[in-house]
């Protein structure tokens, strides 16, 4: 291995970023203490109150692993994760939508019309959610709302239905919510990634005579693993968060077929007013999602550390 100061080469050095003076990160402080107070300081009072019983207008007694030991045998808090993973795998197989969309809007050669396309399928993400929310329930709405009326008009009134209000139909009706799932972030992590290709990748495949759908499947797809295991992340935290249009739309039921542990953890709360087992669902809901993202986060890791070392 030949020396370092030997030979014409010289090490490229990587330059150093100057530090600032102490009391120039004392601007940080302001926002340090936001965060702290509205984002740190309830979810650590959650966990200290989740072993009391909870009064919050009235006295606290200390009772240990009690809230817990009642959510393990809290059967509607368990059967909301099996609503969870419905809700999650149907908002991957979505994807589909926003990918399709991406791969013919990068296709387009005129550089206006891209452009204009793009600017509409991305507006719609501006729209407020609970807009969406109330624009669906009046699609779903059993009497007048368009879905019925439309089915009522092509004579097929025999399929019109409560969608929303029987639980056979109001899960699958909370998820085709937003269909046909262009206008979201799948769509710009899609898009994008699809711009950054490198050109000369392009050129040469079509050299080669590579056809648009194999070019999708052998570049395409592969260049984009690295957005999709992002996506795929994102997707689980914002699954197990999810709750705001179950909450309009349904408020968990009927029956609780659309019960989801966000609005499960709200109405043992509000409607039980169990304020400490409340507390006790909202601290293992914040564990699962802690311990979910540490595995996606030490997978990325070993896959970006493979790839770099495939690629040495």
């Amino acid at each position: 291995m030949a020396s370092p100061l030997v030979g014409p080469e010289k090490r490229e050095r990587t330059p150093r970023r100057r530090a600032f003076r102490w009391w120039a990160y004392l601007a940080l402080l302001p926002l340090a203490l936001i965060i702290g107070y509205f984002a740190y300081y309830p979810a650590l009072s959650a966990i200290f109150w989740s072993f009391f019983h909870w009064q919050p207008a009235g006295v606290s007694t200390f009772i240990g692993f009690g809230n817990y030991v009642t959510m393990l045998s809290d059967g509607i808090w368990w059967s909301s994760f099996r609503n969870l993973g419905f809700i999650f795998a149907f908002g991957v197989v979505s994807w589909i939508f926003p990918l399709f969309a991406a791969e013919l809007l990068i296709s387009l050669k005129n550089a206006r019309w891209q452009f204009a396309m793009r600017t509409l399928l991305i507006i719609p993400m501006a729209f407020p959610g609970v807009v969406t929310a109330l624009v669906w329930g009046f699609f779903y709405s059993p009497n007048d709302g368009v879905i019925n009326q439309t089915l009522k008009a092509i004579g097929l009134s025999g399929l019109a239905q409560n969608w929303t209000g029987q639980s056979s139909t109001a899960l699958l009706s909370l998820l085709f919510v937003g269909f046909p799932f262009i206008a979201g972030l799948p769509f710009l992590i899609f898009y994008s990634s699809l711009q950054n290709i490198p050109t000369e990748v392009l050129e040469a495949a079509q050299l080669d005579g590579v056809g648009r759908l194999a070019r999708f499947w052998q570049i395409d797809l592969p260049l984009m693993a690295s957005q999709v295991r992002i996506l795929l992340f994102l997707a689980i935290v914002s699954t197990l968060q999810y709750g705001f249009v179950a909450y309009v739309l349904t408020g968990g039921g009927p029956d609780n077929a659309t019960m989801v542990p966000i609005l499960r953890m709200i109405n043992v709360a509000f409607q039980g007013g169990d304020w400490g087992a409340s507390a006790a669902l909202s601290t293992t809901l914040f564990i699962i999602t802690i311990a979910i993202s540490a595995v996606v986060a030490t997978a990325r890791r070993r896959g970006s550390a493979t790839t770099d070392g495939g690629a040495m």
